[in-house]
């Protein structure tokens, strides 16, 4: 390459770079919108709404989260995957979408590691698993009695087929060796389960603690793999006879892949200041949820080992989308 070729490289490049920049520097300078795959009053779109408000403080632009439910969280996540990436839709996604989807959906229609630009894991939380009031059982070892002793009348509800509820679901049900109805729901679960026409839920605790502390559902055990500081009562699915039992959920902040570098920094250097917080973390930790935070390359790590140990899970005891 001769000089006035290597020179007119250097200018595209360094025009490129303010370009970016200026954009950086700039952005938001317009309403930003939030993809959340659930439904209103959801973990999902409770937790989403705390991080929106926050940011719109932070920028002086309304930041609006918009709904887009079904396909345990899939449906928004394609939505927000086929979106312009210039920062300004940003996709609050959850673990299954991302990581459970892409070995169980058959026609999913994006990559999860392909299509987005992480920007930082924001908030995971364990999963509750608790039964109506009429249920006889007491703990979770008489609840996997109770399931034994009557095999195919008992049932689960979750938010869907796909989600970290669902697969840890199939996967105490081929542990455990029991055989209970998996029953997934787009929207409000618990009235069902309340009234008993559904035996068991298992939902994460971001949206599930209200009944409980309500006294509407008897928590029994929580799916994380030690007990949650929030809820240190409730005994774990791995100290109950099932070693090494884990199924959490988690949620992250990405855009769509090409987004600009000094966004995303950007974005990022937000989440990490909102996560700061002291009244940020008092607030998620009365939802029994704990505050996260990771770079854009953690988070990448993360989304593809989470891929590699739930398609594992997944082929391991044969659970399909229908399930």
């Amino acid at each position: 390459m001769n000089n006035s070729r290597k020179l007119v490289v250097a200018l595209v490049l360094c025009a490129f770079s303010f370009f970016h920049l200026a954009v950086a520097q700039q952005f938001p300078n317009k309403p930003v919108r939030m993809i959340v795959g659930f439904t209103p009053g959801s973990a999902s779109d409770v937790t989403a709404r705390i991080f929106a408000q926050k940011f719109s403080e932070a920028w002086g632009v309304a930041v609006a989260i918009d709904n887009i439910p079904g396909a345990g969280g899939t449906l928004g996540v394609a939505r927000g995957a086929k979106a312009p990436s210039d920062g300004y839709t940003l996709i609050y996604a959850a673990n299954g979408a991302l990581t459970i989807a892409p070995s169980l959906q058959s026609k999913l229609p994006f990559d999860p590691i392909r299509d987005f630009s992480p920007i930082s894991l924001m908030v995971t939380m364990p999963n509750i698993v608790a039964v109506n009031n009429g249920v006889a059982a007491r703990n979770f070892q008489e609840l996997i009695a109770l399931a034994k002793a009557h095999p195919g009348e008992l049932s689960y509800a979750t938010p869907g087929t796909g989600t970290p509820q669902h697969i840890g679901g199939e996967l105490l049900k081929s542990l455990a060796g029991i055989d209970i109805a998996h029953i997934p729901y787009r929207g409000a679960m618990f009235t069902d389960v309340i009234g008993g026409r559904v035996t068991i839920a298992i939902q994460n605790v971001g949206a599930i603690l209200p009944v409980v502390r309500d006294g509407k559902l008897r928590a029994l055990a929580v799916t994380s793999l030690k007990r949650s500081p929030n809820m240190p009562e409730l005994p774990t699915i791995a100290e109950s006879g099932f070693p090494g039992f884990e199924a959490v959920s988690w949620f992250a902040l990405l855009a769509p892949v090409g987004t600009a570098n000094g966004v995303v920094g950007r974005l990022h250097q937000e989440v990490l200041k909102v996560l700061s917080q002291s009244d940020i973390q008092a607030k998620f930790a009365q939802l029994g949820v704990d505050t996260a935070g990771s770079s854009p390359k953690e988070l990448a790590v993360i989304i593809k080992s989470d891929i590699d140990k739930w398609a594992k899970v997944i082929k391991e005891t044969g659970i399909t989308e229908t399930d």
